[in-house]
Parts: structure tokens; sequence; C-alpha cells
């Protein structure tokens, strides 16, 4: 199968060729933002949810050092709102502000998967357009007398391209949104546990007074 049979099918499709082939690269562009955003995300708040487990108690301070810690992660909002409260909340006042974190938080985890989702449904049907127009193609050669019976047969066989190739988009996408949907899990299940390990270990009493002053004194 050479370059100019893949041209010719693709003119042949009336575009839907064309537009699944936009369809795969925008498919792959959301992936690989995705992955490469939700890998980093996993694995720093792997590594800041088993520091601070490593921790039995946490003062104002440890708080601070972890917030520095926490950089760009989603993690790092929780860290702010105990912060930003200092010691004037009750534990279950604290546990409300954190949830509304997470809960603030998760819309960004899951950023473009619509995108995704979208092309997962839309392909298969844009491929299967383009092999109805294909089949009227096909068929109306029987309208020009002394055709051969190939000719139909012939673009019978090119018009199922396109369904095959919109179910292809259509995989490829949905084992990505199926990885990737676990992933935004995961992250959101990471933050949970972080809000627990917070609670749990926080002194009462010894919280940041407030996120300037910690700075300062880190």
């Amino acid at each position: 199968m050479d370059v100019q049979y893949i041209i010719d099918l693709a003119n042949y499709s009336d575009g839907v060729l064309y537009a699944l082939a936009f369809l795969q690269l925008m498919a792959l562009a959301v992936i690989i933002d995705r992955a490469w955003y939700l890998r980093r995300t996993i694995m720093g708040g792997g590594r800041l949810v088993a520091k601070v487990a490593s921790h039995r108690l946490l003062t104002g301070n440890d708080i601070g050092t972890l917030r520095q810690r926490a950089g760009s992660l989603p993690e790092a909002t929780l860290f702010d709102v105990i912060l930003d409260a200092g010691s004037s909340l009750e534990k279950d006042d604290l546990d409300d502000r954190m949830e509304e974190a997470i809960l603030l938080a998760t819309p960004r985890l899951d950023k473009r998967l619509w995108m995704l989702d979208t092309i997962i449904t839309l392909a298969p049907l844009l491929g299967l357009f383009g092999t109805i127009l294909g089949m009227f193609r096909a068929f109306s050669v029987l309208a020009t007398p002394g055709q051969p019976p190939t000719a139909v047969t012939g673009g019978v066989a090119n018009a199922l391209v396109t369904t095959a190739a919109g179910i292809f988009v259509a995989m490829v996408g949905l084992l990505a949104y199926n990885g990737l949907s676990n992933a935004t899990r995961l992250v959101v299940h990471q933050m949970e546990t972080m809000r627990t390990l917070l609670l749990n270990r926080l002194v009462n009493g010894h919280r940041a007074p407030s996120h300037t002053a910690t700075l300062v004194a880190e």
C-alpha cells in the first residue's frame, strides 16, 4: 500500500478520511498532553503523600515546607487551605474547606477529556457516513452501460475503508480515555488521602499563623 493509493482512497472518500485523520491527530494531542500532565502529577503526588505519611505530627513550619515542596501539584491547594486558615478553624471546618478545594481542583484534572470522548463517538459515525457516500458512488456505476461487475465491487471495497478507519480511531481513543480516566481517579484518591493524612497529623494550635509568616520563617 503506497502513498499514492492512500491519497486516492482519501479523495474517493469525499474528504471523510481527511476528517478522520484530523480527528486522530486531535486525539493524539489530547492523549499526549493529559498523559504527560497526569503522569507527573501522580508521581509527584505519590512522593508527597509518602513524605506526609512519614510524619507523626505536623506543625506550622512543616506545613510551610510541604507547601513549597508541593509546587504546582493539585495537593498544594490543601496546604493553602491550612496556611490561610491558621488556627482559626476547627477540624470539621477545616475538613469541609479541604473537601471544597478538592472539588474545585477536579475539573483541571480531566480537562479536555471531553474532546476524546466526543472523538470516540464521532469517528465510527463519520466512517459509516463515508462508507454510505462511497456506496452511492459505487452503485452509480451500474447506471452506465457496459461497466464490468468489478467496477462495483472495487468501489464497495474502497468505501468500506472509511468505516474501518473510523473504528480504528475510536479504538485508540477508547483505550486512551479509559487509561486517562483511571489516572484522574488516582489523582483524586491521592488528594483524598492527603486530606486525611493532614487532618490526622496537624498539631492543634501549631498550624502556621499565616501564609506569609510561614514563608518568611522558611
